[in-house]
């Protein structure tokens, strides 16, 4: 779980963790993907936090450099190819997809599944692709210095196998407060589009969010 990630503890109330955010207001964006249109929608922009590079990528895990902890993320589409995002209980105007760390020799499907039940309570859900490659961000400084006294080790950054879902219960389903085995993480949550979601993630996780919808683009259509 990404519980620990710029960790500050909240209250959580399940009538909050269990409905959408109905009335959320959206940022505007200028940027452009690849292989699907642009939508636009209003807003105003978070301050930025931080800028990254490119992510990195690779083929296989063991090729990686070392300092990079495994972790899985959960790209989550309706039936309307909108995209399942939440807001962290610990930064509340920081929105993400699901993901979460892969346990040792676990396979990173399997944690893909495991990582979005124990997060959003969702189980009806089916795998429709994963990236080719893993995709590696690093933390700003801060957040390296804060993780490495919450974890006991010092990670550079994250590397992450990423996985396209497509959700096929209905939405009662889905709870913030999760499985029950581990602490909520998320305070609300939205269907958004690609544009919405890049625009809402923190900075350092831009990158590797593009390089995502990218490459599931085409299912976006």
């Amino acid at each position: 779980m990404e519980a620990q990630e710029m960790a500050i503890c909240r209250s959580v109330y399940p009538t909050l963790l269990r409905r959408p955010l109905q009335h959320q207001v959206l940022y505007t964006s200028t940027r452009r993907f690849p292989n699907y249109p642009s939508k636009f929608s209003k807003s105003t922009k978070l301050p930025l936090l931080h800028r990254s590079p490119r992510p990195r990528c690779t083929s296989s895990m063991e090729s990686l450099s070392e300092g990079y902890r495994k972790n899985v993320g959960i790209c989550l589409i309706n039936p309307s190819k909108k995209i399942f995002a939440a807001s962290r209980l610990d930064l509340p105007d920081a929105w993400q997809m699901p993901q979460g760390g892969i346990d040792e020799s676990e396979d990173p499907k399997v944690a893909a599944i495991r990582e979005l039940k124990e997060e959003t309570g969702v189980s009806s859900a089916e795998v429709l692709a994963e990236t080719p490659s893993w995709l590696t961000y690093d933390f700003p400084p801060e957040v390296r210095e804060k993780l490495k006294h919450q974890w006991g080790s010092d990670w550079k950054g994250q590397a992450q196998k990423w996985f396209l879902l497509k959700f096929t219960g209905n939405e009662e389903e889905i709870n913030l407060l999760g499985d029950g085995t581990e602490k909520p993480e998320f305070g609300e949550w939205s269907w958004m589009s690609p544009e919405q979601i890049i625009d809402r993630v923190v900075d350092f996780k831009k990158p590797v969010y593009k390089e995502v919808l990218a490459v599931f683009a085409p299912y976006f259509q």
